[in-house]
């Protein structure tokens, strides 16, 4: 279906009408029924609804940032946002007291250019940012009797109480082992089930888009192992072998994609090891007898040996590296003051500002009525102006039709409903529907719109559903305004420097291949941060390319290039794998590795990207 969409409708549109599949994330779900409804119902019994107001909707946005993957994961990505938040709510309670209309708007500009800025480091840092922002417009704005710091502390409880339920309720994939780690052997076992796709598709049309499933599933599962820890290495048996199971994936995956790179398709019992070893690790069981597969070529060979060095692996599983690489301070400031940090900040920025100060003016002019809600706009504006929920275009599209949706719903719901308790219901239910809701934007948008709304009743205002209709609507405009004007530097920074960082790691990775190093462990890291670096650059790409043709102008050729250092990456792990056999390249290497440094020149003159650090002779 949604192929068809893409075929016959512009790429700004499709995108909007476009939802991400998959099982129904029941953990997820019982952990939203549990967090914020809850909360409220025990501040409403104790005669405090303001404060489980504020709980509340930290564990919102919690909720949101709720994704599969393992509890050490969790930490960081529950914890930091909701750690900023709590930072940014109690910065902007003591700025909207002790501050003036003009010191507010510029106080909430000057944020807005730090944490647009700082979301350019990541996902996790993203979120963050955007936490601190939408905490810090309600601190500000929100009328609600208790000082600065107490507010902070609920937030913190909000946010805390749904971090520990996704720590201590076991998931189903707990039977099989030590609930602890359940997140983290889904993942490893994925990367088998990956690398048996991968081996099934060598020689088909699907084979390239295999080999990007195992780059998802390989950092996934890296993401999973590597979380904030008390000690610096795994401390359990059962975590040491995960740890293990997961670093003899990594030659595996190294062989399959050398065979698609040749595109031999293996006997149809090659992939059956990896599938067993995927069960095993699902399983937390012995892998039994595997299949070996023949060995008339260097892939082949090196296939059958990661299957021999993966059975001992999983008979003793004494722990392996992980093969990361921890980015430095030098890198993550980079990231923040570069091109891309730079363009998505000022835009933050401006539409953060802009939203904060149009905001203010309809307060003084009394265009909210006897109640204020002015804080509403600045932060609708936060989530709208956020690349990592789509392009803009269809965040604005799916925003207005959600929040229009959820708003008529809830107003629908308020004159059934009791209350309080009725909508201390409708909160816990809306925070069950958001791990689902989070597969398109406009269902989300609809979701949050309703338990939003619930809270505001809750803590004592009036039905607000067309107001709230009229400041999305209002911050819609802004946000479109604002992200097609002209900025300073050339546009589409973001994926220009996402394309220049996966191009340096290609040449790093390939510099390494042609040194003949034996230091596989180092091979192995910059082999996953080159493919890393390009599933993200990948990533940003798609995004760009959805836009309004005025914005998507911008990035045009970026695929190309990307595409290239696709090839060159699978290209070079092609002669690692022939390397490690033969000791040498045949003319078939050499020619292809020199075409695609060529192509790649070529497509980097035409983006404006800058040279490689680590230029290549072949």
């Amino acid at each position: 279906m949604y192929r068809r969409l893409d075929r016959v409708l512009p790429p700004w549109l499709a995108h909007a009408l476009r939802a991400q599949r998959g099982p129904v994330p029941w953990s997820a779900v019982g952990r939203g029924a549990l967090a914020a409804g809850p909360l409220l119902l025990v501040a409403v019994v104790v005669g405090h609804p303001s404060v489980g107001v504020v709980a509340a909707i930290a564990a919102m946005l919690a909720g949101i940032n709720d994704r599969p993957g393992s509890r050490r994961a969790s930490v960081r990505r529950l914890g930091m946002p909701g750690l900023a938040g709590a930072v940014g709510l109690l910065v902007g309670t003591y700025a909207g007291q002790h501050t003036g209309v003009v010191a507010q708007t510029l106080l909430l500009t000057g944020l807005g250019l730090v944490a647009g800025s700082i979301s350019a480091v990541g996902p996790v840092a993203s979120a963050a940012g955007t936490q601190v922002l939408v905490a810090c417009a309600v601190g500000a704005g929100m009328p609600l009797p208790e000082p600065g710091w107490l507010r902070a502390l609920a937030f913190l409880a909000g946010a805390g109480w749904l971090l520990a339920l996704r720590l201590l309720l076991p998931t189903p994939g707990a039977l099989a082992g030590d609930y602890r780690f359940d997140g983290e052997r889904e993942a490893v076992a994925d990367v088998y089930d990956a690398i048996g796709d991968l081996l099934d598709a060598v020689g088909t049309q699907h084979a390239t888009n295999r080999r990007a499933a195992l780059t998802a599933a390989l950092d996934h599962a890296q993401d999973a192992l590597t979380g904030p820890r008390l000690r610096r290495y795994a401390s359990s048996a059962v975590e040491r072998r995960l740890h293990a199971q997961y670093a003899a994936a990594l030659p595996l995956a190294e062989a399959a994609t050398a065979l698609a790179w040749a595109g031999e398709s293996p006997s149809g019992r090659a992939s059956a090891g990896p599938r067993r070893l995927a069960a095993a690790v699902r399983g937390n069981t012995h892998t039994g007898p595997l299949p070996a597969p023949t060995r008339s070529m260097p892939a082949l060979r090196a296939l059958d040996d990661a299957l021999l060095h993966a059975a001992e692996v999983f008979d003793q599983g004494k722990g392996g590296d992980l093969h990361t690489r921890r980015r430095t301070a030098g890198a993550l400031l980079r990231a923040v003051v570069g091109v891309g940090g730079r363009e998505y900040g000022l835009r933050v920025a401006l539409c953060f500002g802009a939203g904060a100060a149009i905001a203010q003016a309809l307060r003084h002019a009394q265009w909210y009525g006897p109640h204020e809600h002015w804080y509403w706009l600045p932060a609708t504006v936060v989530f709208l102006v956020k690349p990592d929920l789509g392009p803009l275009v269809s965040r604005v599209l799916c925003r207005a039709a959600g929040t229009v949706l959820g708003a008529l719903v809830f107003a629908g719901f308020a004159a059934l409903l009791p209350r309080p308790e009725g909508l201390v219901a409708l909160v816990a239910v809306s925070g069950a529907l958001i791990p689902v809701a989070t597969r398109h934007f406009a269902a989300q948008t609809a979701v949050v719109t309703v338990l939003v709304l619930a809270l505001v009743m809750v803590g004592g205002e009036p039905q607000a559903s067309v107001s709230r209709i009229g400041e999305t609507l209002l911050a819609c405009a802004i946000v479109l305004v604002v992200g097609h004007l002209p900025m300073p530097g050339q546009r589409g920074g973001g994926v220009r420097a996402r394309l220049a960082a996966a191009g340096s790691a290609a040449q790093a990775y390939l510099a390494h291949v042609l040194s003949e190093s034996d230091d596989r462990a180092a091979r192995w890291t910059l082999r996953r941060e080159a493919y890393r670096t390009l599933a993200e650059a990948r990533g940003a790409i798609a995004l760009a390319a959805a836009e309004l043709p005025a914005l998507a102008r911008h990035t045009e050729g970026a695929d190309e290039v990307a595409g290239t250092l696709e090839r060159l990456v699978d290209t070079t792990t092609a002669c690692a794998v022939h390397l490690d056999d033969t000791g040498r390249l045949t003319p078939r290497h050499t020619e292809r590795l020199a075409e695609l440094l060529d192509e790649l020149e070529s497509g980097r003159r035409r983006l404006g990207l800058r040279e490689p650090e680590l230029p290549v002779a072949v």
